[in-house]
């Protein structure tokens, strides 16, 4: 695992509307792997499973996300959604235990707005993920 950024100052900079225009303006250039884990990560927010701490956790990292000021700027290709995959799956490696099957088929459900069928089918490897699979 690379060297995460502090992605916990970005906690102010969370919003469910920053986070739904985001995720849907970038689906597609993230590819399947990223927006199924931040989907994860989002509706996870909802359950009552997860401690407060964790809650701050998945927060920070969607903060991390949304924000115009990432490490890497998004707007480089492949590169720049690199260090916001390695972010997504370091938290959602921490509260796997947590996630439920609901969680997991809302989120699926949802990545059909953006993926194919084959794609989505791809999303279950979200943990052998190499970000610099993600399409530009």
């Amino acid at each position: 695992m690379p060297n995460l950024p502090d992605f916990m100052k970005y906690k102010d900079r969370f919003s469910k509307g920053g986070f739904v225009e985001k995720i849907s303006r970038i689906a597609k250039r993230a590819g399947v792997k990223l927006v199924y884990a931040a989907l994860i990560l989002y509706y996870t927010l909802e359950s009552d499973k997860v401690s407060l701490k964790d809650k701050a956790t998945i927060i920070g990292a969607l903060g991390y996300l949304i924000s115009p000021l990432d490490v890497v700027p998004d707007a480089i290709p492949i590169a720049g959604l690199s260090d916001d995959l390695a972010v997504l799956i370091y938290v959602l490696n921490r509260i796997w235990g947590d996630v439920s099957d609901d969680v997991k088929a809302k989120a699926k459900a949802k990545l059909a707005q953006w993926f194919d069928d084959d794609e989505i089918m791809s999303a279950d490897d979200v943990f052998n993920s190499d970000p610099n699979d993600t399409p530009v």
